[in-house]
């Protein structure tokens, strides 16, 4: 019998890499991965060909390119990629892209790879939280959440996704050392619980829902590691680099001024993680991602075998 196909947007990125792992990694042979990428020539794009994949050029602004991608394919597992741009109206048009060229080509399982929409918690009104470009509270997250509705009419499951441990490393997120030498990890969401995961776990859920078939099209479910506060990531963060690391809340308000390109947007988003916190966790159930995912990994678990990658500063030497 042939393999299924399961076409994999963003193949070379942490979600949907984890997903082209996971397929090629399986013993049974249930499927077979369509590694979508824009540059089939890049070393990831050569990497995942070396391990077995399928690489095939895709463009989410060429909804054509993703016609011919996922011609033929069973499954289709569709992301998008907001830090690359900043735009939301381009996030929410890339995601269309890819439901109406998942729909074209009959796709019998789409995994849609989407977040909530913070406007349903904070409406544009509301000036708990700044309005930002006109339209959203929280851009990266509401623009994937405009494009749920044209996955809605696919047979489709919607994957609700978590913060990534893997911002530590990429995305300037880890422990710094304060003026006197301590190291400080630091998040705005007070004493609350945040749903976190390692980014290459969401592809081998992915994996376990595309293998669960038709038990879960048709539904919206979330996957998490762990759901932990500031101070129990700071006290892991500490045993693991064996120096002790404090956990510095900063309010969203402060943090929404730091200036870097996407403070606000990442201030309001901590804002609503941290105001929410009991509705999101609620939504990401641990019992959930480990049955799709028995290898799910734990925050100690994923740090000892990434620390190496954390950007941290030496210890500075004492006179």
């Amino acid at each position: 019998m042939a393999k299924k196909i399961i076409a994999v947007a963003g193949a070379t990125g942490s979600q949907g890499g984890g997903l082209v792992r996971a397929i090629l990694a399986d013993p049974s042979g249930e499927f077979t991965a369509r590694a979508l990428t824009r540059n089939v020539n890049s070393d990831k794009a050569k990497t995942l060909a070396n391990l077995g994949a399928d690489g095939v050029a895709a463009d989410l602004d060429d909804i054509e390119s993703l016609k011919r991608a996922f011609k033929d394919a069973y499954g289709a597992f569709c992301i998008t990629f907001f830090w690359e741009h900043c735009s939301p109206v381009k996030e929410t048009d890339q995601a269309r892209n890819l439901a109406r060229a998942a729909q074209h080509a009959g796709v019998q399982h789409v995994i849609w790879s989407t977040l909530e929409d913070s406007r349903k918690s904070v409406p544009l009104h509301d000036d708990r939280m700044p309005t930002l470009q006109g339209n959203y509270k929280v851009p990266h997250l509401d623009a994937k959440a405009d494009a749920d509705d044209d996955f809605r009419k696919l047979p489709s499951t919607l994957l609700l996704t978590s913060f990534y441990w893997d911002n530590l490393i990429n995305f300037g997120m880890g422990p710094k050392r304060d003026a006197e030498g301590k190291l400080a990890f630091t998040l705005p969401i007070a004493d609350a619980k945040m749903p976190s995961i390692a980014a290459e776990d969401i592809g081998k859920c992915s994996h376990g829902i595309f293998k669960r078939g038709p038990e879960y099209i048709g539904k919206t479910v979330g996957i998490a590691g762990e759901h932990l506060t500031g101070h129990q990531t700071a006290a892991t963060l500490s045993e693991t680099i064996g120096e002790e690391v404090g956990y510095n809340y900063v309010p969203p308000e402060i943090y929404r001024t730091f200036g870097f390109p996407g403070a606000e947007d990442l201030g309001n988003m901590f804002q609503f993680f941290r105001d929410f916190s009991d509705d999101l966790c609620a939504a990401r159930s641990l019992e959930f991602s480990r049955g799709v995912n028995p290898g799910l990994q734990t925050f100690r678990a994923w740090l000892k075998e990434n620390l190496a990658r954390i950007p941290l500063e030496p210890k500075r030497a004492t006179a």
